[in-house]
């Protein structure tokens, strides 16, 4: 669980810690390298997350030198250690990528299937069910009631059972434990059926304004994801936050979802019905943190159900065609709306922000 920095900063800075704000481009492309370079391993991979990614090297021999060459090459081509787990499901791969990172014996590669039978029960004996891939801190809570405190537990409960209360996906888990694969490769990523854009304010916002401000850039970057994947939503839901943290200031947590008349992904249409929203739930007496909204009901486009008491759909693509093209080109945010960008109460301070050494020729380093 994350802290907030104002409440470590003075701890941090008495022992010297450096603390970093967030630079989601510099992220992101990192993470495209080295996801690259996990590629040229194998023709099957799936990116799970930015910084997770499963390799399939079945039939490769010598697996573990394999691990350690992919480990080599990704830290000296980006600086960025990485740590291998090899198993014969997604879950144990999982699990031995926990044990790479955790035990200094392993040198950041555990291969799973190299454990005889009685070392797999003393290593899964000691790891908490917790460290298991979807078992969080709820699901943890309700299997130790059931006598499952560990992952070996979990891998030798009685699946009847196991299935009774938790459901298939448990039954799932469990197989995949015992080294029966359930959960396949995802090698094409499949369509988004939400899309959420929200972020925190750099600072307490108390103006309308500057709301609808930070709600127009989230809404230009939601529509722009739905459009790259070909799709349009039905649904939109826009929220608004007050400081939790603050508890000396009172609090306010709105919501609300609204169906739209047509399916839609034109950045000037959601804008509006995001714009209405933000006035029905904006009220002046609270500071707002964070603001956010989210797609929904997304279909591909041309795929939708007609209404016989609304006007036919709009098909002219070529306005937003025009503006993904011109920001895709000149960068992001070349082009907007003219709600966005007037504001800038709203953005994050970043003031600790590590330069963009891989994204910005101005942040490229000198030597």
């Amino acid at each position: 669980m994350g802290q907030p920095w104002f409440e470590c900063k003075e701890l941090a800075e008495e022992h010297g810690i450096l603390a970093l704000s967030s630079n989601y481009a510099l992220y992101a492309d990192m993470s495209n390298r080295v996801m690259s370079i996990l590629s040229d391993y194998s023709p099957r991979h799936e990116v799970y997350s930015i910084d997770e990614c499963f390799v399939d090297l079945t039939g490769m021999p010598r697996l573990r030198d394999v691990s350690y060459a992919m480990r080599d090459r990704v830290i000296k081509w980006t600086g960025i250690p990485v740590c291998v787990g090899i198993g014969p499901t997604k879950t144990l791969a999982k699990l031995a990528n926990h044990v790479a990172k955790k035990h200094p014996r392993s040198k950041g590669v555990f291969n799973y299937n190299d454990l005889t039978e009685n070392q797999k029960v003393r290593l899964l004996s000691k790891l908490d069910v917790s460290e298991v891939w979807g078992v969080g801190r709820r699901l943890s809570a309700r299997l130790a009631e059931h006598g499952i405190n560990t992952v070996q537990d979990l891998r030798v409960a009685h699946t009847s059972t196991l299935r009774a209360e938790f459901g298939v996906v448990m039954e799932k888990t469990q197989r995949e434990l015992q080294g029966v694969s359930c959960i396949d490769f995802q090698e094409i990523t499949p369509n988004k059926k939400q899309i959420v854009s929200s972020r925190s304010f750099g600072q307490m916002v108390k103006d309308v304004a500057v709301v609808k401000d930070a709600m127009s850039t989230f809404v230009a970057n939601a529509c722009v994801k739905l459009r790259a994947q070909g799709s349009h939503a039905s649904l939109i839901q826009v929220s608004l936050h007050t400081n939790r943290f603050r508890r000396d200031l009172p609090q306010y947590n709105p919501c609300f979802t609204l169906p739209l008349p047509q399916p839609t992904n034109d950045s000037l249409v959601v804008n509006r019905w995001a714009d209405y929203l933000v006035e029905r739930l904006f009220k002046p007496e609270y500071e707002y943190k964070k603001a956010g909204i989210m797609l929904g009901e997304i279909s591909p486009v041309g795929q939708y159900q007609s209404d016989w008491l609304e006007p036919a759909q709009a098909t002219d693509t070529k306005l937003m065609e025009a503006l993904d093209g011109l920001n895709k080109k000149f960068g992001r945010g070349t082009v907007k709306v003219s709600t966005q960008g007037a504001h800038k109460g709203w953005q994050m301070r970043q003031e600790r922000k590590s330069p963009s050494y891989t994204t910005d020729w101005e942040s490229v380093p000198r030597i």
